[in-house]
């Protein structure tokens, strides 16, 4: 299984649909909350966006919540997630 990195904030809806997704999935992940600039910026230069959710697989970025629920849709996520 490739390792699934999420970066998140609290508040968000569309960071829980994402963990919902995920949990559903069995995947685990890690974690990891914006709640600094540094920390964002981090995620902008490894993702090239400043929006959360940001999702890494295999640490490859895969965009946010709406890219996760289309590649699940287009039966993609699965295999992507074992590699």
């Amino acid at each position: 299984m490739q390792t699934v990195t999420i970066y998140t904030k609290d508040y968000c809806p569309y960071c829980q649909a994402a963990l919902r997704l995920l949990d559903r999935k069995g995947v685990p992940y890690e974690r990891i909350e914006v709640t600094s600039a540094a920390i964002q910026d981090e995620m902008a230069k490894k993702a090239g966006r400043r929006t959360v959710p940001q999702i890494f697989i295999g640490g490859r970025p895969v965009g946010g919540s709406d890219d996760l629920h289309a590649l699940d849709a287009a039966g993609k996520l699965d295999a992507l997630l074992k590699g």
